[in-house]
């Protein structure tokens, strides 16, 4: 499945985005690396802005074509891939 389908797919159930958020919020307790919790803030955020969207919060007009994403996926995944380096090269904590 391509990933800009996945991504896609928070436009229609934007609570999604919160199973990243968590899960880098996780690996932050854990690893303790200043772009893991970049990582999970940013997910948040971006929970929250879908969200309004999803409510006609933030766009009460016509929200089909939605180029704020070309912007946002591209952060978010470069963020992702980041944060996963990092966890990847973090010390295992005793």
């Amino acid at each position: 499945m391509d990933i800009i389908v996945l991504l896609g797919i928070m436009i229609q159930w934007p609570w999604l985005a919160l199973v990243p958020a968590c899960a880098f919020a996780l690996a932050w307790v854990r690893c303790r690396r200043a772009s893991v919790l970049v990582a999970a803030s940013a997910w948040l955020a971006y929970f929250a802005y879908e969200f309004g969207i999803w409510l006609r919060v933030l766009c009460t007009g016509e929200c089909n074509i939605r180029v704020d994403l070309l912007v946002f996926y591209p952060v978010l995944l470069a963020l992702s891939a980041w944060a996963v380096v990092a966890i990847l090269r973090a010390p295992e904590r005793r």
